[in-house]
């Protein structure tokens, strides 16, 4: 379906926007299923592996002082698509890196351009929501999550016909291409383009408020508790529940898999309980469900726990973004760092405490994460039930 054919304007904006989120699932996922390639090309060891992998965290976090600067200078469209594209063309110098110190430039640089298109994408579907007064943020994140199924089933069809990561990034950097051709007519332009003095200040950085504080808090927890079973529960199911080795990548399936489920019905939730109730009632949820499945032990609960966790965070982020948005570029750029910083810190903080008593602890740390989630909710103005 062309972007530019649909009638309906929200409609419209929303695929467009849709379009940047898969984008950036798509190019994230392309790269982490390469790699073990990637290691074995460069003749990397576990250890450089990591510091490959923590250099796109880091350039992430460090995009947060450009990101209002270049959002009030470019307006969030032209930022996605400029992010989007660099981000294209960096798939593809990583593929033809020569070395590792030049790799980790290029995933340094590569974790800048997602911040900015984080950021700006967030904003355009904050936009939409308000311009429509249509909640949509929620089914978008869902489309970030179609974008790394699409890119894991493009690398399992790539790696069956070729070895090259090359050949691999260039069909997937067509890819990429056609989704920012895709969302460029459908995109929203910015109802108040910057000043003549903040295109000259570049708007300058103002200290966060208190409300913005807690909106952090929300959402370093938040994205504590989804990197965290993403990164362990596989080996929860293992070594601590006993499951199969077939059945223990289950873990992770099962949190994803209600995760998107989730995501596709919450902007309903939304309208009808309001975003603060959602958050509140979804953590808690994630919270008591994990803790149930550390009580219990075994297979069938870790399944039910890792479920609710899935189910009640779903909701989490996109609701903290859309309020973050409402206070400005600043608010939104410093939530998504913070963000950023729970997935990074989050996973290994956790293996910290396994390694010090048991993963069972190091999930409880989790289970208090999504209680935190809660607690950080009643301090956040939400926007009020319409109707």
């Amino acid at each position: 379906m062309c972007v530019s054919h649909v009638h309906d304007p929200f409609v419209r904006g929303q695929l467009a926007i849709a379009a940047l989120f898969c984008s950036l699932g798509f190019q994230y996922a392309t790269w982490a299923a390469r790699i073990p390639a990637i290691k074995a090309d460069l003749a990397l060891t576990a250890a450089e592996v990591g510091v490959l992998l923590m250099a796109a965290g880091i350039g992430a976090v460090a995009s947060f002082p450009l990101v209002p600067v270049l959002l009030k200078r470019l307006g969030s469209a032209r930022l996605a698509l400029l992010s989007a594209l660099c981000l294209t063309l960096l798939l593809l110098a990583l593929a033809a890196a020569p070395n590792y110190p030049v790799a980790l430039l290029v995933m340094c640089v590569d974790g800048v351009f997602v911040g900015c298109l984080n950021v700006a994408m967030n904003a355009q579907g904050a936009a939409l929501e308000t311009r429509h007064e249509r909640n949509a943020m929620a089914r978008l994140h869902a489309t970030f999550s179609a974008g790394s199924l699409l890119a894991a089933l493009l690398a399992s069809g790539m790696n069956a016909a070729t070895s090259s990561v090359m050949a691999h990034f260039g069909v997937a950097a067509v890819v990429l291409v056609l989704l920012a051709a895709a969302a460029r007519p459908g995109l929203l332009t910015d109802d108040e383009p910057a000043t003549e003095k903040e295109r000259k200040t570049g708007g300058g950085w103002n200290l966060p408020s208190r409300m913005t504080l807690w909106m952090c808090c929300a959402m370093a927890f938040g994205t504590v508790t989804e990197g965290a079973m993403n990164d362990w529960s596989a080996l929860y199911m293992k070594d601590v529940a006993k499951a199969s080795a077939e059945l223990a990548p289950m873990g992770i399936a099962v949190v994803s898999g209600m995760m998107v489920v989730a995501r596709l019905f919450a902007d309903g939730w939304r309208s009808r309980y309001g975003d603060g109730r959602v958050v509140l009632l979804g953590s808690a949820l994630a919270a008591a469900g994990l803790a149930f499945a550390l009580v219990s032990g075994g297979v069938v609960p870790a399944l039910i726990g890792f479920a609710c966790v899935g189910l009640g965070c779903a909701a989490v982020t996109p609701c903290v973004y859309v309020a973050a948005a409402k206070q400005g570029p600043d608010a939104l750029a410093l939530v998504a760092a913070t963000g950023t910083t729970g997935l990074l810190a989050g996973p290994p903080f956790i293996g910290f405490v396994a390694n010090a008593s048991s993963l069972v602890w190091g999930l409880g740390v989790v289970a208090a994460a999504a209680v935190a989630v809660s607690l950080c909710s009643t301090q956040i103005r939400w926007t009020p039930v319409n109707g």
